[in-house]
Order: structure tokens, then sequence, then C-alpha cells
């Protein structure tokens, strides 16, 4: 009974966090801020909806494997993250400006190559 309350729970969590994940793709700004919901949220989904499945079925091959997947997603969710950021900046998608940035940009005198590319947008 109380396995079986702790199960839903997670897996419940885990859909919740995945349904947040996708939220975070479709209102978030820009790329950056986007990627940053999804490989967290979904990387966090992952390992609830993995605990679950590992608490659940508790053979040690299951086990093995959820422990196994958890961990991939550990270590190549964050590289596969930067990895398209830097993508993204490098090829110049513009990024979400605040009233902060524009403030520290005066106040620091961007570089003029700097806000032609903001403004430009990205490179074909």
């Amino acid at each position: 009974m109380i396995l079986e309350i702790v199960l839903s729970v997670l897996v419940l969590l885990g859909g919740f966090f995945a349904f947040v994940a996708g939220l975070g793709i479709l209102r978030l700004p820009d790329v950056l801020i986007r990627m940053h919901a999804t490989t967290k949220a979904g990387t966090l989904a992952s390992g609830l909806i993995m605990a679950a499945v590992a608490l659940g079925l508790g053979d040690s091959a299951t086990v093995a494997r959820a422990v196994a997947i958890v961990l991939f997603l550990l270590l190549t969710a964050p590289v596969a993250a930067h990895m398209i950021g830097r993508a993204a900046f490098r090829a110049g998608v513009p990024l979400w400006e605040t009233d902060i940035d524009r403030t520290a940009d005066e106040k620091l005198g961007v570089l003029p190559e700097l806000a032609r590319r903001r403004s430009e947008g990205p490179r074909r």
C-alpha cells in the first residue's frame, strides 16, 4: 500500500516536471533560457520516473539499468545544453534583452560589434 503511494507520487512528480519542461520550451523568451528549463526539468522528470521504475520492479537488473539511465542523463544533459547554447550564441541568435542589460551596456560601453550583433539577429 505505501509502496504504491510512493510510486504514484514519483510518477506524478516526474510527469509534472516533464510538463514544466515542455511548457518552458513554449513560453520562455530565448534559446538559452529554454535550454536551461528543458535540461533541468527534463532530467529531474526522467530521474523521478526511473526511481519509480526501480522501486516498483525491484530486481537488480532493472535497478542497475535505471541507475545507469539517470547517470547517463546527469552526465550528458549539461554537455549537450552547453553545446547548444554555444552554437546559438556563435550563430548570433538574438537573446532576450532586459532593462538591466541595457543599463549595464551603457555603463560598460559595450563594443559596437556586440551591439550590432545583438540588433541584427541570427547570421544566415
